[in-house]
């Protein structure tokens, strides 16, 4: 098989499992949590709490990301599907005049900041890597998707636009307005799994560094409202109308 189709081949099959992600983050980040020293950022509390702020700063950005590529999209774009490529229009304006790929630099944006919290350097480091190589593959047989079916529209487009990382030379103001129902239609399980995400390294941390199941009642507050904050908007979005919109998927 030419490489061309067999990364086109590998990215559909990755594309399907893009969701696993979290899951395996956090498999991931029990060793590293347990190997990593840390004592000298927790003796220091003014390090602490820069690497603590570095590390939400970042999962707040790539949640803005995405926010602004899906509040900002129709029904015919950017959809949350994953058993196959789909798409019956193209975005090429806003944030997407600025980057190909902008819910994907928002997913590592999003999860980076939770692996920074690891306070392990290696572990950010091979994340990373791991990412880039995981979602090229994806990127590449999304565009090649996208190529068959929009043909020269998006080659043209493709051209001026960079991939991954964002670039304001030929940004075009969109014509859709920002849509703060979709962001809580579609990112509310993400937004609460971000928390999670915070609350799991936390408590393991502490786990490990004392030996002792300790429940803060800090702990127990941020649980309940991540969890509660799923809980009510999963509830409005599927029994009810109040966050529905005509033209928003």
């Amino acid at each position: 098989m030419a490489l061309v189709h067999s990364f086109e081949k590998n990215g559909n099959k990755l594309f399907k499992y893009r969701g696993q992600i979290p899951v395996i983050l956090f498999v991931l980040a029990i060793p590293v949590i347990y190997f990593t020293d840390v004592q000298c950022i927790m003796d220091n509390e003014r390090w602490f709490y820069i690497c603590t702020g570095a590390a939400i700063a970042m999962s707040i950005l790539g949640q803005v990301i995405r926010a602004i590529a899906i509040g900002t999209s129709n029904k015919h774009t950017s959809g949350r599907n994953t058993q196959e490529q789909v798409a019956e229009a193209l975005n090429t304006k806003g944030i997407y005049s600025t980057v190909r790929h902008p819910l994907y630099l928002g997913n590592y944006f999003m999860w980076i900041g939770i692996v920074c919290f690891t306070f392990n350097i290696y572990f950010i480091v091979i994340v990373s890597l791991l990412f880039w190589i995981y979602y090229e593959r994806i990127m590449f047989a999304e565009e090649r998707f996208l190529e068959r079916k929009f043909g020269e529209s998006y080659v043209n487009w493709s051209n001026s636009v960079p991939a991954f990382w964002p670039s304001r030379k030929n940004y075009i103001k969109g014509e859709i307005s920002f849509s703060m129902k979709t962001i809580l239609r579609r990112e509310y399980s993400g937004i609460s799994a971000t928390a999670l995400g915070f609350i799991f390294v936390a408590g393991l941390r502490e786990y490990f560094m004392t030996k002792t199941i300790a429940c803060p009642l800090c702990y127990v507050y941020w649980i309940a409202g991540a969890l509660l904050f799923s809980l009510i908007f999963k509830l409005l979005k599927h029994k009810t109308k109040v966050l529905f919109e005509e033209d928003r998927s």
